[in-house]
C-alpha cells in the first residue's frame, strides 16, 4: 500500500503561482510513474502531468508551458509547480503513483482528500 498526502493548495489570483507537494509513504520501494490529477467542480478527474523514474514527463495541453512536475525520490516527494494560473485551473488536485504490481500496471494509492486550488479572476 502507498499513502499519498497532497498539500500546497490555496487561493491565488490569476497569473499567480503555487507549488503543490505530494508526500508518499508505505510501500514506495518501486514507483515508476508519479502523476498529478485534478477534478474541477462538476467535471471528471483528469490527468495533469506525469513523470517517470527515467525522467520522462508529459503534460496535458491545457497546462503545458505553465506547469512543471518534478520528484525527489530520496525524500519520497513529488511536486507540481504551477505558474501563470488561470481561473480554469481551479480544481482539487490529487497525486498518485503507478507501477507494475502482480503483473498489472496500476495505481498504487487511493484517491485521497487532494488539495484545493482556487484561482480568482
Amino acid at each position: 500500500q502507498v499513502q499519498l498526502v497532497e498539500s500546497g493548495g490555496g487561493l491565488v489570483q490569476a497569473g499567480g503561482s503555487l507549488r503543490l507537494s505530494c508526500a508518499a509513504s508505505g510501500s514506495i520501494f518501486s514507483i515508476n510513474t508519479m502523476g498529478w490529477y485534478r477534478q474541477a467542480p462538476g467535471k471528471e478527474r483528469e490527468l495533469v502531468a506525469t513523470t517517470t523514474t527515467g525522467g520522462n514527463t508529459s503534460y496535458s495541453d491545457s497546462v503545458k508551458g505553465r506547469f512543471t512536475i518534478s520528484r525527489d525520490n530520496a525524500k519520497n516527494m513529488a511536486y507540481l509547480q504551477m505558474n501563470s494560473l488561470k481561473p480554469e485551473d481551479t480544481a482539487v488536485y490529487y497525486c498518485n503513483a503507478k507501477d507494475v504490481r502482480g503483473g498489472q500496471y496500476m495505481y498504487l494509492g487511493l484517491w485521497g482528500q487532494g488539495t484545493l486550488v482556487t484561482v480568482s479572476s
